[in-house]
């Protein structure tokens, strides 16, 4: 089945590219665009089967991403963003799981994970408001997932939840003006104080443990892996693509180009720029290749039922922060050398240009942090508690 999906995703891809600047302009991928990609199944890969899933291979899923993203930047980092959100929607408490999908297996989630709302205990559940931004693909899905702090009767906090919100309790705020990955429509999110049921809620101190009430119904290896090792890959996989199809179109127009300024010279005769797409080729190849192989350790341990250990976890996170620099390092070289045709408003090399130092800026490619909390645990030291 995820041949098919990705069969589907490759058919589609000249469309993509194609609409690239509608998506720019219009501030949102084109719901033509997004429709397409339903079609295909891949909003469903990560999905359960109790509700019309694949439980595919999240191998293939960020795979089918990479693809996207080498087509456009906008398109690939919605599809993967939409596309994730089925497996923790997965480790809901099953009340959840029927509320999203069982009456429709299509409906599509978008997320905006920072703590930055309040959630008041309450009886049965959680008083709920706050401003969320950066909420990507906002436009096309019907439920939000909401990161808050939550507090008790004496103002102090005693957990760290996602909040599962349908779309008639927030509201969708315009303020996506932005340089890179304009097609996102990462808008923010606004809800006034609204009652969420606790079974509408997850724990991220559940989560961290690799640990869901979902888990009950939904007993595949998939929804046992760590939340923030699949997540965090979502993030630095679309930048992967775009570095992709940077590499692409920069080799294609190298092998055009004649550089008047050194007297007709064909530019793919300059032995600097063999040099330059051999370096930018393997940067994007050894991202891609530490990223894909830290998760399949991570799923050949679940598969010998053995718990993930805290080093391999920061492996994960270690490797995913660099690989986005790898992939962004691999572009600006490119980008460098394909002269100032390259400039010119249409071409892919400019826009994943833009687009990949917008998604650097995500906190889950925060360096420092990760790399910090990997070289401490190699020291010896405590790791508190963190995005991994």
């Amino acid at each position: 089945m995820s041949k098919d999906v990705l069969d589907g995703v490759r058919d589609l891809l000249p469309m993509f590219r194609e609409r690239a600047d509608e998506g720019e302009s219009a501030r949102q991928v084109p719901d033509a665009s997004v429709k397409a990609l339903e079609a295909t199944g891949f909003f469903r890969m990560l999905q359960p089967q109790r509700y019309g899933g694949l439980e595919a291979d999240p191998i293939d899923f960020f795979t089918a991403v990479k693809e996207i993203a080498s087509a456009d930047g906008s398109t690939g980092w919605i599809s993967s963003v939409l596309g994730v959100h089925p497996w923790q929607v997965a480790l809901f408490p099953d009340e959840a799981q029927q509320a999203v999908w069982g009456s429709d297996p299509d409906t599509r989630l978008s997320s905006s994970y920072a703590p930055t709302g309040k959630a008041v205990l309450t009886e049965g559940g959680y008083q709920l408001s706050g401003k969320w931004s950066f909420s990507s693909g906002s436009a096309h899905a019907s439920w939000v997932l909401l990161g808050g702090l939550v507090f008790n009767e004496d103002g102090n906090v005693v957990d760290f939840k996602t909040f599962l919100v349908p779309r008639d309790k927030y509201e969708i705020v315009d303020v996506w003006n932005v340089v890179g990955l304009r097609g996102t429509g990462s808008n923010d999110i606004v809800v006034e104080e609204t009652f969420i049921p606790d079974a509408f809620t997850l724990s991220m101190s559940d989560t961290g443990r690799c640990y869901g009430p979902g888990q009950e119904v939904n007993t595949s290896n998939l929804y046992k892996l760590p939340f923030h090792s699949l997540f965090t890959t979502t993030i630095t996989t679309p930048i992967v693509g775009m570095a992709t199809g940077a590499y692409a179109e920069h080799v294609e127009m190298q092998q055009k180009r004649v550089r008047a300024a050194y007297l007709g010279e064909k530019a793919s005769s300059d032995p600097f720029a063999a040099v330059r797409i051999a370096r930018a080729g393997s940067e994007i190849d050894a991202a891609w290749a530490l990223l894909m192989q830290n998760i399949r350790d991570e799923q050949a341990l679940v598969e010998r039922g053995e718990q993930i250990p805290l080093q391999l976890r920061l492996k994960v996170r270690r490797d995913q922060v660099l690989g986005t620099q790898r992939a962004i390092d691999a572009i600006d070289e490119l980008f460098e050398a394909s002269g100032g045709r390259a400039l010119a408003e249409g071409t892919y090399l400019q826009r994943a240009w833009r687009d990949a130092h917008a998604g650097r800026v995500h906190a889950a490619n925060d360096p420092e942090r990760a790399l910090k909390m990997f070289g401490d645990l190699e020291f010896g030291h405590k790791i508190d508690p963190g995005m991994y």
